[in-house]
């Protein structure tokens, strides 16, 4: 049998081996446990998980970190529902049914038949060849607010990690978040380096926009490749300097080059991580999906 089918059967078992986990799948929810040594090791005491979805990083960080308090940010109506149902006997966990963005809005969001391909960006076709089945099927409007208008620096209690993944509008979450990211110890977002959904920033925006608020590349995971052997996906921990610094070689956050540095070793443990490319598309149980460039963190 292929890989993708062992991959999968590992991590149900893993799941089924933690109460907190199987009772995610009941709810359909498999928690994200593909992040779990990246993060596993960071102290932490608030978690901002920005593009919740079903509440898959959630119930890890819930996990992981088991006195943390968790805000979670989630636009899409069918999705923020089971959220709620999920946590709805956890105090420490308070979820936001908007979405993450740099102004104050209402707009459209471009609903996926794979829900946690759902951008405010329209999907473009580089997304529906790497996922297959990703499509818009509807367009709904939802309010758009910036993370600094969600969240006080004032409730939060440090360590503080802010996870992104909201489909191609990484960036712009970033934009509106700029008096909490100077409340914030570590960062953990999805960057794509292929163009997914139109008007999408790459990674070397997301990066340079950190580089530029003090953080630091300190890891690199989970990287998703195309049929060609094309790195499409990563997701990128960065950590507040200078605590970070010398990850890059000693050099500070702020000399010429930090951007161009960073994506190269992104590339680089892209290319060498035991990752092989995407297969052709599957049909696994909504608790076990998740399909390349959807819903990875």
């Amino acid at each position: 049998m292929g890989g993708a089918f062992w991959r999968k059967a590992r991590k149900l078992a893993r799941l089924l081996g933690n109460p907190a986990f199987r009772r995610g799948l009941r709810f359909g929810v498999a928690a994200a446990i593909e992040h779990r040594t990246i993060l596993g090791a960071l102290p932490v005491a608030t978690v901002i998980d920005v593009g919740a979805n079903t509440g898959q990083f959630s119930l890890l960080a819930a996990s992981l970190y088991r006195n943390a308090a968790i805000h979670a940010v989630e636009p899409l109506p069918a999705a923020a529902a089971v959220f709620t149902r999920l946590f709805a006997d956890s105090a420490r966990v308070r979820l936001h049914r908007v979405a993450a963005g740099a102004g104050t809005a209402n707009a459209p969001l471009h609903v996926s038949r794979r829900h946690d391909c759902s951008s405010l960006l329209p999907i473009a076709g580089g997304q529906t060849d790497f996922a297959p089945g990703s499509e818009a099927v509807r367009t709904i409007t939802v309010p758009v607010r910036p993370l600094d208008e969600l969240i006080a620096p004032d409730d939060l209690v440090r360590p503080v990690l802010l996870k992104l993944d909201v489909q191609g509008g990484e960036l712009q979450a970033l934009q509106g978040a700029g008096r909490l990211l100077a409340s914030v110890d570590h960062v953990y977002v999805e960057v794509s380096f292929l163009p997914l959904y139109d008007g999408q920033p790459l990674a070397h925006a997301v990066v340079e926009h950190l580089a530029g608020h003090g953080f630091g590349l300190a890891g690199t995971n989970h990287p998703t490749f195309d049929r060609a052997g094309r790195c499409v996906q990563v997701d990128l921990l960065f950590s507040r300097l200078p605590a970070a610094a010398t990850h890059l070689h000693g050099r500070p956050a702020t000399e010429p080059g930090l951007r161009e540095t960073a994506l190269t070793e992104a590339d680089q443990e892209a290319e060498i991580a035991p990752y092989p490319p995407i297969a052709a598309a599957s049909s696994p149980s909504p608790a076990m999906a998740s399909p390349a460039g959807c819903g990875r963190t």
